[in-house]
């Protein structure tokens, strides 16, 4: 067996080129199931074109605006938590394969494990972004308020997708196999659809519109509506004008919590 690294700079490397490998290996399974690839990317596709052709007639926004537009800030963003589901089933079938304890066993940085199936759900949703952005653009929607703000709407997603990479891993850390996924769902789309994602809070009933203007996934659904120069106002409320603030703290603090968690319950399997 190699030696471990002894210095700080020597177990960085180590860590990094670990979880580097570990990322191609992500990766290289997603080339050789190209098909529930492009359903994960196609889904959510389905979904804007059926909610804005088949619903978008009915639908009013508060302060006009077209619902197409108004629906695909939202539908990036729910793609965003619907990634919770993959980083799950991923992690707990690793585990259930007895994936997880051979890497373990192997001289392996630690944290290169968690961290590179953590990079390769980012890439994802890169190209989930892609995809969707595109599809946005040929029903529509249009980010009208410059590159800049585009860009910076883009990064709050991700950075919604980077702290629920380590919900999804410590809850798949948790699970006995990856037919637990139920379980996430139930979980994931309640968050989701009790959100501004959908409808604006304002339509709701008053105190099912408070939670839902508080839901993190309101934080960023508004947000990027305000970045992109969506149309739909933000409401008066505290939580609707400082949106983007929200978009940043919430993700932030759920990073906090379940990062810790998830690295605490990797480190508890080899007991």
């Amino acid at each position: 067996m190699m030696p471990l690294p002894e210095t700080p700079l020597g177990r960085l490397r180590w860590a990094v080129a670990d979880t580097r490998t570990l990322t191609g290996r992500a990766l290289a399974h997603w080339a050789r199931r190209p098909g529930d690839v492009a359903v994960a990317l196609l889904f959510p596709v389905v979904v804007v074109l059926l909610m804005g052709y088949l619903f978008g007639g009915q639908m009013e926004v508060p302060g006009g605006g077209g619902y197409r537009a108004f629906i695909v800030p939202g539908m990036f963003a729910m793609t965003m938590l619907f990634g919770v589901e993959t980083t799950f089933a991923e992690i707990a079938g690793d585990k259930a394969r007895g994936v997880t304890d051979r890497f373990r066993a192997m001289p392996t940085a630690p944290s290169a494990v968690i961290a590179g199936r953590g990079v390769a759900d980012l890439l994802h949703s890169v190209a989930a972004l892609v995809v969707m952005a595109c599809c946005g653009l040929a029903i529509g929607w249009r980010a009208g308020d410059g590159a800049g703000r585009a860009l910076a709407g883009f990064g709050l997603l991700l950075l919604l997708r980077f702290a629920l990479i380590w919900t999804g891993v410590y809850l798949g850390l948790g699970a006995k196999g990856p037919e637990s996924v139920a379980t996430v769902q139930m979980l994931v789309w309640p968050i989701g659809f009790l959100s501004s994602a959908m409808v604006a809070p304002a339509t709701m009933p008053d105190w099912l519109g408070v939670i839902a203007e508080w839901n993190p996934m309101s934080a960023t659904v508004t947000a990027c509506r305000e970045l992109f120069g969506d149309p739909a106002p933000a409401g008066g409320s505290w939580a609707g004008r400082h949106s983007v603030l929200l978009a940043v703290a919430w993700p932030l603090l759920i990073t906090a919590v379940f990062f810790p968690l998830a690295a605490r319950r990797f480190r508890a399997m080899a007991r």
